[in-house]
């Protein structure tokens, strides 16, 4: 199974990412402001907490954007609002031809609008399908693959879509940010969405960033006082996202060593192949020669590993994840449940997940 997942960055370029996330929080606060848990509330000229806004300041800046907004609802709202900032009801969205994240399946019908798909890994397609489409209004991306076969490149087909007519673009970066050198709006996208939980910080915080003109739509809409990112919230958002990406540059690190053990080394014999890819979060994929994905798993548990997601990475996953491939992957290939499990190291070292399959494995044996 030939699969290509986006290519990580190295420890070193993840060290020089945490250095600069600290330069540009200096930037926005003094020392005394940042030891503190922030400030609440609808602050009077700014309606929001002072630290909040400061927290968006450093986002844009790192991320090379004009604006940022924090909001409530993770990864799902964040692409929720971006596409409510650029879209309208009974207009028409570009998507690539695969399968559809669920959530944002269903913000797409919430927001009343149809979809034509195109195939992103083929610029021409794009081209053809914008052209004989002339109603569309917006596009949106998802940097992670969709599909086990994708293999586009994020700023090629922004600037293919651009080319053809200049729309308001959209990427999901979930499972990128901090992992890719790039993220959506550094590689021509108008907004950028994301989940800080993924990264380190909070639960139900997500962020778009990008271009001014949506995010003052967005900010303009968050009236609300229920709908301010509090202060205390804001800094943890900073907090996890100075340490994101070394800890992720690990988690990769990690990835690339378990693939080398048990596809080229053949270090587990029960093992037919392994290799990454990103379903969504870029993980390590286990394929058995006999149907005992599931056995596995549940054996697995037992011995520490986490049966289930949080956040998908979230501050809370740290022993490793063995769990069933996801549903886009499930969704182009039934079979492969019984065969094939993802692996997400989170904090664990290729040592743990080695002993971890193959005394699994052992145990499935025994009980058969």
């Amino acid at each position: 199974m030939k699969t290509y997942p986006l290519e990580s960055i190295s420890l070193e370029t993840a060290m020089q990412f945490q250095f600069r996330m600290i330069d540009c929080i200096m930037e926005e606060f003094s020392g005394a402001e940042f030891l503190t848990r922030g400030d609440l509330g609808v602050v009077p000229g700014l309606n929001k907490p002072k630290t909040t806004l400061k927290t968006e300041k450093v986002i844009a800046n790192f991320f090379h954007a004009d604006s940022a907004i924090l909001v409530r609802g993770s990864g799902t709202s964040a692409i929720r609002y971006a596409l409510f900032s650029i879209m309208r009801a009974n207009d028409t969205l570009l998507v690539h031809k695969a399968p559809i994240y669920s959530t944002t399946r269903t913000t797409i019908e919430m927001l009343g609008i149809h979809v034509v798909s195109a195939d992103f890994n083929d610029l021409e397609d794009i081209e053809r399908v914008m052209k004989e489409h002339p109603e569309i209004k917006g596009a949106l991306v998802q940097i992670t693959r969709q599909s086990i076969e994708d293999r586009y490149d994020v700023k090629e087909v922004i600037a293919k879509i651009k080319s053809v007519k200049d729309i308001p673009v959209v990427t999901d970066d979930n499972y990128a940010v901090m992992k890719i050198k790039e993220i959506g709006c550094e590689c021509g996208a108008d907004l950028s969405c994301f989940s800080t939980f993924k990264l380190q910080g909070p639960e139900g915080i997500g962020c778009v960033v990008g271009k001014k003109k949506y995010i003052d739509l967005l900010i303009k809409e968050h009236y609300s006082g229920g709908s301010q990112t509090q202060g205390w919230e804001a800094l943890e958002v900073l907090r996890g996202l100075v340490y994101a990406p070394v800890t992720l540059a690990i988690q990769a690190m990690t990835n690339e060593e378990c693939v080398r053990r048990l596809s080229v080394e053949k270090e587990i014999p029960e093992v037919k192949t392994a290799f990454l890819a990103n379903a969504q979060s870029k993980v390590l994929l286990v394929e058995f020669k006999d149907p005992i994905a599931k056995q596995v798993i549940q054996e697995a548990e037992k011995m520490g590993t986490l049966p289930n997601p949080v956040g998908a990475e979230s501050k809370y996953e740290l022993p490793p994840l063995f769990y069933r491939v996801s549903g886009t992957f499930r969704a182009a290939d039934p079979t492969i449940d019984d065969r094939m499990i993802r692996i997400n190291p989170n904090r664990a070292g290729a040592d743990t997940i080695i002993r971890i399959l193959k005394d699994s494995i052992k145990k499935v044996k025994e009980c058969s």
